[in-house]
């Protein structure tokens, strides 16, 4: 007697559960970072302009599987907004080790700080992930084991998924065979019952190769966090600095939005390496000086007691006045002169703010400029630094700037920057980078910056132009130029402001400089910037 039949239902039963599996991967992200489409397009606009990442991406790939991806999660969870780490259980195998690099780096105490830096900045986020690159690597090397394992499980689930597929095939098979009963051919039903078999032991091997994976990772999770936190410190600290610097020297964030990649890491760079680098905290220092006095200038600041006139500033109102508010009887006459503007006050003179004419800053670029002092800041970098704040001291006024670097009779190098021009950083950088050398003359730039102003007054009538000379020596001029100067200046109205860098001798009494300027100070302590404070409130 033949044994019973198989039927298709009894047979779909145990297969049923395999109908209809999703592919291996289906459901299941390699990325760490949810990410829209236009992240993922300024991800890949920035990984083009950039040749270190893409370098770092070529090395990373060479010996990691996931090496590119792990760049792409970490510039995306520093540039946008809110990053978003997936669940564990939404990744695929071969993200796995990504996922927990992506945790460590988003957890660690100096993240917050980071992205502050670095969101909606793309330049600012590749840079941070470049600064991460030592410790990316260093992790992906410690993970190689998880990586492997990793590899392995994702191998297993595309088995499973083969092996779920073969059974939706035999099943197919022994219905097409099936007759009218349901009855199912012997060998059509073995071989579903063998794909179901084969199925099960793939899923089960699947699930150990993924545990085996998460075990590796939980082994080298202390070392990532570690080297995660490491990571961000740097990186945090790279891009504050780099942020610092442009800051300091006046770079607006349009102005690096608009840049190229390569043009601003090259800016960053000189910025970073260049003699340059040791001036930036001064500068900064007298940038955030001149703003303040700039809040606190006034047009007409109270000064040496002349005399007394009439008007209505309670403020100067003489004590007089002020004791007819104690009579009754006078207060009615006091309410009427104020508001007539025929009250009796002091009349002051004070600093006086200057009219329309460029601002000129003489800076001195002799040998001895190199000269260092405390701090270690040299007489170069302080006047250099005091010209850089001018300048951005004439934008604010809309006035012209001209920087007029000088040293001998025949050294001389003229930076102009108009108020209705952008400046670029380059002007700025070479004006400040560039140095002559030699002996020091007075009259070269002195007629330089005589004829700009003349030059000015013919082609817009402008006068009341003001002329900073910094300088660290003494040297003489001659009658006949004196007396020209002195004529200049009565036409053309300009001020001379004179500042004697270490050289106390240079603003005697009876000094050069003294009878060629307004206005002269002597700056010995070139840490102090507030030396030069009050030129910021006048000019």
């Amino acid at each position: 007697m033949g044994s019973t039949p198989s039927r298709l239902d009894e047979l779909a039963g145990p297969a049923g559960k395999w109908l209809g599996r999703p592919a291996a991967t289906a459901g299941q992200h390699t990325s760490a970072v949810v990410a829209d489409r236009f992240d993922r397009i300024t991800w890949r606009d920035i990984h083009e302009q950039s040749a270190a990442l893409r370098e770092l991406a070529e090395e990373l790939d060479a010996h990691h599987a996931c090496g590119t991806g792990l760049l792409t999660d970490a510039f995306l969870a520093a540039y946008q907004a809110r990053p978003q780490l997936r669940e564990r259980a939404e990744m695929a195998p071969s993200g796995l080790v990504n996922h927990q690099i992506m945790t460590s780096l988003v957890e660690s105490p100096d993240f917050a700080e980071l992205h502050r830096e670095t969101v909606a900045d793309p330049y600012a986020a590749a840079m941070a992930v470049l600064a991460q690159a030592a410790a990316l690597r260093r992790m992906l090397e410690r993970s190689r084991d998880a990586q492997e394992r990793a590899g392995q499980a994702m191998t297993a689930r595309q088995h499973a998924a083969g092996a779920a597929a073969a059974v939706g095939e035999a099943l197919g098979r022994a219905a097409e065979e099936a007759d009218g009963d349901g009855a199912v051919p012997d060998t059509a039903a073995a071989a579903v019952r063998r794909a179901t078999e084969a199925a099960e032991a793939a899923e089960a091997t699947a699930r150990q190769a993924v545990q085996g994976a998460v075990q590796s990772l939980m082994v080298a999770a202390p070392g990532t966090r570690a080297a995660a936190r490491s990571a961000v410190a740097r990186a945090a600290g790279t891009v504050r600095e780099e942020a610092a610097l442009m800051r300091a020297w006046g770079v607006e964030a349009g102005e690096l939005e608009r840049m190229p990649f390569d043009q601003r890491a090259r800016l960053a760079e000189r910025l970073r390496t260049s003699r340059l680098a040791q001036w930036a905290e001064l500068i900064g220092r007298f940038r955030q000086m001149a703003g303040g006095e700039r809040a606190r200038k006034v047009e007409n600041a109270a000064g040496e007691l002349v005399g007394v006139t009439l008007g209505d500033d309670l403020s100067r109102v003489i004590p007089s006045e002020l004791a007819n508010l104690g009579l009754p009887a006078l207060r009615a006459v006091f309410a009427a002169r104020y508001a007539a503007g025929e009250l009796m006050l002091y009349d002051r003179q004070g600093e006086q703010t200057t009219g329309q004419g460029a601002v000129i800053a003489c800076v001195d670029t002799s040998h001895s400029m190199y000269e260092g002092g405390p701090g270690g800041v040299t007489r170069e970098a302080w006047a250099k630094a005091c010209a850089l704040a001018l300048l951005d001291q004439a934008r604010h006024a809309g006035r012209d700037f001209v920087g007029i670097l000088f040293s001998a009779a025949e050294k001389l190098r003229v930076f102009r920057f108009p108020a209705g021009r952008a400046t670029g950083i380059a002007e700025v950088l070479d004006f400040a980078e560039s140095f002559l050398g030699g002996g020091t003359s007075y009259q070269t730039p002195l007629t330089a910056a005589r004829e700009l102003l003349e030059e000015e007054f013919n082609d817009a009538a402008r006068t009341r132009g003001d002329i900073v000379l910094l300088t660290d020596d003494e040297c003489e001029v001659t009658e006949e130029w004196m007396r020209g100067w002195n004529d200049a200046k009565r036409l053309l109205g300009f001020r001379v402001f004179g500042v004697a860098i270490g050289a106390p001798r240079a603003a005697e009494a009876d000094s050069v400089l003294d009878a060629l300027c307004d206005n002269l100070r002597c700056v010995e302590d070139l840490t102090d910037v507030h030396a030069a404070a009050d030129l910021f409130r006048v000019i």
